[in-house]
């Protein structure tokens, strides 16, 4: 008869689903609890999670590694003096500071069919990590020709940020890069959010949004795929939102092959 004490852990019949999704099942149990590693996997990602939401971004810093990338860069800060007004005050992040709305409408190019916002929004992990690649990715899928105003770094941003920096600019469209909501396994998702003629006082149904831009989801090639197909049919169409259907995965943009994974 064997002295050994059996593993009071229950496994979860589901165990095998694990390897297929980071989503949190087949935990197993400990007793009528959760296994103890599991409870600290919990703790690790709850703390990600909101550390990616009040991290503030290094806009100095991805200002200079897209300058090398030959990106023209300004930067904007919405009315939100600081984080924490931030996340308390979700309209002030969708107000432009006064003072850096007169210095883009100042500098407004004289022709610009896209302006490309790239905002912390609620993970500046998701921007760190993201915009660089890919904006470089979809560098190689705009259409030729296509006039653009400088990337605009802009902090303590919300989604509905890039409709001002658009109609200061004189934008066709705009296309703001932010970073998501933090979930408790991905901490860096970005979303982009397309908006043709973009001003103040428009609702989310007049954009298309692609969501979960990062490695572990939608790559960078796929994205920006599914973003230069949209922004083509914007500016031909002259709408987005609710009336441009995404049938990116039915088409090939111009010459260019389609990514190997659009969804």
């Amino acid at each position: 008869m064997s002295d050994a004490t059996p593993s009071p852990l229950i496994h979860d019949g589901w165990q095998a689903w694990r390897a297929a999704t980071p989503a949190r099942l087949a935990l197993g149990r400990a007793g009528s609890g959760m296994p103890t590693d599991e409870t600290l996997r919990f703790g690790w990602a709850h703390a990600m999670a909101r550390d990616a939401i009040h991290a503030a971004l290094d806009s100095q810093a991805l200002a200079a590694a897209l300058a090398q990338d030959g990106w023209p860069v300004r930067h904007v800060k919405s009315q939100a003096p600081e984080r924490t007004t931030y996340l308390r005050r979700p309209d002030l992040g969708r107000r432009l500071d006064a003072a850096d709305a007169d210095a883009l409408r100042g500098a407004a190019p004289p022709a610009c069919d896209l302006c490309l916002v790239v905002g912390d929004g609620l993970s500046s992990l998701a921007i760190e990590r993201h915009a660089r690649p890919l904006l470089a990715a979809l560098r190689a899928r705009l259409p030729a020709g296509l006039a653009l105003a400088p990337v605009v770094i802009a902090t303590q941003a919300r989604v509905a940020l890039a409709d001002e920096v658009g109609e200061a600019l004189g934008a066709r469209l705009a296309a703001i890069l932010i970073g998501e909501r933090p979930g408790l396994s991905s901490p860096d998702s970005l979303g982009i959010y397309l908006t043709h003629a973009p001003r103040r006082g428009l609702h989310d149904a007049q954009r298309n949004c692609i969501s979960n831009v990062r490695p572990e989801g939608l790559g960078y090639d796929a994205a920006a795929f599914k973003l230069a197909w949209l922004v083509r049919e914007a500016l031909r169409r002259g709408l987005t939102g609710v009336d441009l259907k995404d049938e990116s995965e039915l088409a090939v943009l111009g010459d260019a092959p389609a990514p190997a994974r659009l969804g």
